[in-house]
């Protein structure tokens, strides 16, 4: 398999792939390889420079594994060595735009796996007794944010776990340098790197064919579009000068049907052999300095996600040329147009409260990218300065969101700005804005955070971190986020942050009153202290975490909230009691029925902590007072929950007025009269009051739908 079986191939008469035109060498190492024959390896790693025609090769050839395609195609006629035996068709997981984790979790899904991790996938797969197919595409294009080198990441964390389990055969596109890497990893007889620069897998041939085509959809009035000998002559001039790199091939034939005058196939000069001269030689050729063009093209280049906003576009091409770049594109549309295609897919749009609300096209947003990554690479390597551009970028997006407030913000710069800034090495900077955590898209943000020492990020982005996987998995809106993070800030004992969400205008579900660290929770109550008991309780009992009831006095007033008709017997005090192992401090024996501590069934110890304020009460728990059956009937507000979510629900109509999602087993939840939440975890315990407005009951005293959830094992038991 080598260069001359191109020639071979065409002497024999078969016609070549209708979408590759060629490639017959490389068509034929992967059908081997798809039939595993003798001697062909198990994993084929797919590689070149930007341009090479990787992924229109790898295109073509799941083509011919498909089922479905396979009956489009001319397979009678092409090179039985070309095509692959009908079998079913492989796993195509796409990296693009996806984290390593996010394609493991593909992987999972396509397999039905239990697992997540590489090591527990592949342990999975290897008990199988079959062998599975995976081809993993444009592994270069993987990542939400191109800074944070993502596709490394799916390198070592999925391709290479995969290719060293024995009964997974493995086809990936992936860069040379990552490449490498891979195939280091495995024994010589198990991989083969076909590298589509090599002159083993050249296909000059092909290549003209490539420019015929391209040359042929061009305006019928040029000869060299109509005219057969011309056109194959430009083809061959071209396809020489391009020294076998498709997009060089295809931006120059671009730019020559735009500007066709002056044309000289003998003259090497006016034919580009790179990406680069494709750009100069266009740019002179319309009578344009080469370096507007690259200017004008350059925060394309730099573009993250789907693609641009267009609206965007003349004040970043500001910032990075640092002039007024308005004429310039104004009168450089015809210009720029050869490298230019609308963004495929779609850049989410903005609800009015924060969720997310369809594609691109419905909200009147058009996106644009360059044509190809090879363009913007070339763009990028040109630039003198890459993190002074990023960062005036970053400064040019953060003047385009309108009075700061990120809700009014076009989603690009929300969701993207953490990238810029990463590459300016700016990013810990700006990781201090609660509004932009949450309304920007919490995969890109994570990535990008995740892309930054630990020890540089500030105490609100360590929390952001911590809380990511949650807001990831969820896939939960802006205002749940927010709401996620506004709990997750008092946890973390960043209370100012978590006060700024609730000044944004996010309809919060709840307003988080105090947290506390506390392992081995097993069951939460509410209630209240007897008058008598209130008074002499002390609230600055040590808490085991050194927290004092005194350091957070009049909470209350400060959050707003208030406690129903509890408060209004000034000494009866509020209160929550969790039970929690022998020994934990500040803890007392569970009381028997009889009040006997030695007595009963009951194992652990209880804690009794205020209700509306941060602080543990020293109190016997004995006389902690749970809620009347009748209050609780009466209360507004049920819940109901699993090991790993609760809802809150209106008992008038049954509407969820509050969603909690937790990334740690719930241990206990219990939710008081008044609207207080308490949540037990393995991590510790949460107080949240529901700030939602009782709804009126549709049939006055009449009780409808399942039971509340039962209330945590507490003083009395199992409660409904």
């Amino acid at each position: 398999m080598s260069a001359s079986d191109e020639g071979i191939a065409g002497a024999s008469g078969y016609a070549p792939h209708p979408y590759i035109g060629g490639r017959t060498s490389v068509l034929r190492a992967l059908a081997a390889w798809r039939m595993r024959w003798p001697g062909a390896p198990r994993v084929i790693v797919l590689t070149g420079s930007p341009g090479s025609g990787r992924s229109r090769l790898l295109t073509g050839f799941l083509m011919l594994c498909d089922p479905r395609f396979r009956k489009q195609l001319p397979l009678d006629a092409m090179d039985p060595a070309t095509v692959p035996p009908d079998l079913p068709a492989p796993a195509v997981p796409s990296p693009e735009g996806r984290t390593a984790a996010q394609l493991l979790g593909l992987l999972a899904d396509h397999f039905e796996l239990g697992a997540a991790r590489s090591e527990d996938i592949c342990t999975e797969l290897a008990a199988r007794e079959e062998p599975v197919t995976i081809v993993v595409p444009d592994v270069d294009r993987a990542g939400p944010v191109r800074a944070a080198d993502e596709p490394t990441r799916v390198v070592r964390d999925v391709l290479k776990p995969l290719a060293a389990t024995t009964t997974v055969q493995l086809l990936a596109d992936v860069p040379r340098g990552p490449a490498a890497e891979l195939a280091a990893a495995l024994p010589s007889g198990q991989v083969r790197i076909i590298d589509l620069d090599d002159p083993e897998w050249a296909d000059p041939e092909g290549l003209v064919r490539h420019a015929e085509a391209a040359l042929s959809l061009g305006p019928p009035e040029l000869p060299f579009c109509t005219d057969p000998s011309d056109r194959r002559a430009l083809a061959e001039a071209l396809a020489e000068r391009a020294d076998g790199n498709r997009l060089t091939l295809q931006l120059a034939v671009q730019s020559l049907v735009m500007r066709p005058e002056g044309i000289d196939p003998a003259d090497p000069s006016m034919l580009p052999g790179s990406v680069g001269e494709a750009l100069d030689l266009h740019a002179r050729r319309l009578g344009a300095d080469p370096q507007t063009l690259r200017l004008m093209l350059a925060p394309l280049a730099f573009a993250e996600g789907a693609g641009l906003p267009v609206q965007l576009w003349g004040a970043l091409a500001d910032a990075v040329a640092e002039r007024d770049m308005s004429r310039d594109l104004a009168d450089g549309m015809r210009l720029a147009a050869p490298f230019l295609q609308p963004a495929k897919g779609s850049e989410r749009g903005r609800a009015t409260d924060g969720a997310t609300d369809g594609d691109t096209a419905d909200g009147g947003r058009t996106l644009l990218r360059l044509l190809h990554p090879g363009i913007a690479e070339e763009i990028r390597a040109g630039l003198p300065d890459v993190p002074g551009a990023q960062t005036r970028i970053a400064m040019a997006l953060l003047d385009a969101v309108p009075q700061q407030d990120w809700s009014r913000a076009d989603p690009y710069i929300s969701d993207h700005l953490a990238a810029h800034t990463l590459e300016a090495g700016l990013l810990p900077q700006l990781l201090t804005d609660p509004g932009l955590f949450a309304h920007a898209d919490p995969v890109a943000m994570r990535a990008a955070i995740e892309a930054v020492p630990l020890d540089r990020l500030g105490a609100p982005a360590r929390t952001y971190l911590r809380t990511a996987p949650l807001l990831t998995r969820s896939q939960a809106p802006a205002v749940l986020r927010a709401a996620f993070l506004e709990s997750a800030f008092v946890e973390d004992g960043l209370a100012p942050y978590a006060e700024a969400l609730h000044r944004l205008g996010f309809p919060l579900p709840w307003r988080t009153l105090w947290s506390v660290p506390l392992a081995g929770v097993r069951a939460v109550t509410t209630g209240a202290l007897t008058p008598a008991d209130a008074d002499g309780a002390s609230a600055a009992a040590a808490a085991p975490d050194g927290t004092t009831a005194a350091a957070a006095a009049s909470a209350e007033t400060e959050a707003g909230v208030g406690t129903g008709p509890a408060a209004g017997a000034p000494a009866s005090r509020p209160v929550a009691t969790f039970i929690v192992p022998e020994g934990t401090p500040g803890s007392r024996t569970i009381p028997g029925p009889d009040g006997d501590a030695s007595a009963g069934g009951a194992t652990g110890a209880l804690l009794v902590h205020d209700l509306l304020r941060p602080g543990y009460v020293d109190a016997d728990p004995a006389h902690v007072r749970p809620p009347s059956e009748e209050a609780r009937a009466a209360a507004p507000f049920g819940f109901s929950h699993d090991p790993s979510s609760l809802q809150v629900w209106a008992r008038a109509n049954r509407e969820v007025v509050a969603t909690l999602v937790s990334d740690t087993p719930i241990t206990g939840a219990d939710l008081s009269p008044d609207g207080v939440l308490v949540v037990a975890t393995e991590r510790g315990v949460t107080a949240r009051q529901i700030l939602a407005a009782p709804a009126a009951p549709t049939v006055p005293g009449q009780r409808t739908g399942a039971a509340d959830s039962a209330a945590s094992d507490g003083l009395e038991g199992n409660r409904p």
